[in-house]
């Protein structure tokens, strides 16, 4: 049984891309079926992944000039790993997805066209709270958010976490938080401060697993490659895999408790 994880803050840079894209690539390399659908306008998942960002993708999906399954790409680099790009075009989908039929589940009929064919979808949503945004909600099984390690970081998350308690409301009853991931840590009181917070505030569902900030995490998406593609040995490679085996870890413990 897949699952479908969408990565959302609509605070930017918070590291939500660069999760989604070595979350993704982890899980792949440990053997699992991903697609990294990639929701967000600047499409720098796709471009991050080695993509040209001129083709068709997901916009055209929801304008319903093609099908999913003609516009998924596979990486060349990770077996087991494809993408459904994104453009500039989607921009255009806040305006255009609620003039459709069944408007909040036009991306929802997109993913589960192809999700049975991967074991995790993951989608990069735009940082914004938009009508994109809440289509992804309606779409997915849970929500993972990445949050910095700085000064308010909880600041703006009561926006994010109040859509998905109206989402899953109504829209979408299953809709979970996978959890909160710790990005771009340094070891000094300020960060160790935030983390403590984080922590205390949500509990269990912060993960263990703290991304550290690492200048090879940074220089990657320019070579279009997942960080333990271009640098094996770097912080960041070895943060990416232990998260990627943690959420495993967390997803076996849930299903065996529902069995």
């Amino acid at each position: 049984m897949s699952k479908v994880i969408a990565l959302a803050n609509q605070k930017g840079g918070v590291g939500k891309t660069t999760t989604a894209i070595n979350l993704a690539a982890s899980l792949a390399l440990l053997g699992k079926k991903v697609l990294l659908l990639d929701a967000d306008p600047q499409a720098n998942a796709t471009s991050g992944l080695g993509f040209d960002i001129d083709l068709d993708g997901i916009y055209e999906c929801i304008v319903g000039e093609k099908r999913a399954e003609e516009v998924i790409l596979r990486s060349s680099d990770v077996k087991n790993l494809s993408l459904l790009p994104s453009s500039i075009d989607l921009v255009a989908a806040d305006t255009e997805l609620p003039k459709m039929e069944n408007a909040h589940r036009v991306i929802k009929g997109i993913v589960d066209s192809v999700r049975d064919d991967y074991d995790y979808v993951f989608i990069d949503c735009s940082p914004s709270l938009g009508y994109t945004t809440v289509n992804i909600l309606t779409a997915a099984d849970s929500v993972l958010i990445p949050v910095q390690c700085e000064y308010l970081a909880l600041e703006g998350l009561s926006k994010l976490l109040n859509t998905i308690k109206i989402v899953k409301s109504g829209l979408n009853p299953s809709l979970e938080i996978e959890g909160f991931v710790l990005t771009m840590y340094m070891r000094n009181r300020l960060n160790n401060q935030v983390a403590a917070e984080v922590r205390e505030h949500f509990g269990s569902l912060a993960f263990d697993t703290v991304i550290q900030r690492n200048i090879r995490l940074g220089e990657a998406p320019s070579h279009g490659k997942p960080v333990m593609l271009y640098d094996a040995a770097a912080t960041g490679s070895v943060n990416y895999l232990t998260l990627a085996k943690e959420l495993l870890k967390r997803n076996r413990a849930k299903k065996d408790k529902k069995e």
